[in-house]
């Protein structure tokens, strides 16, 4: 996982992609459609995956097992 430190910035991490990522879901999603949407904003499936275990680690999202898709948590 790239975090920011003296060698790469803010906007070179995987944290800066987290609020884009989730703008994207507003609609639940599988992996691959949330990749192709995402565009030149991630670069590659492996930073994409970094991305989605930090925002499943902080509980913004989740998994429906059933479909396949990525769902946004709802903030209660």
């Amino acid at each position: 996982m790239l975090l920011p430190n003296k060698l790469f910035s803010y906007n070179e991490s995987v944290l800066s992609k987290l609020p884009l990522i989730l703008r994207e879901l507003d609609q639940p999603k599988t992996p691959n459609e949330l990749l192709l949407s995402l565009g030149n904003i991630v670069n590659n499936p492996l930073e994409l995956v970094d991305a989605l275990d930090c925002l499943y680690a902080l509980r913004e999202i989740e998994l429906n097992e059933e479909e396949g898709r990525i769902i946004r948590c709802s903030k209660k």
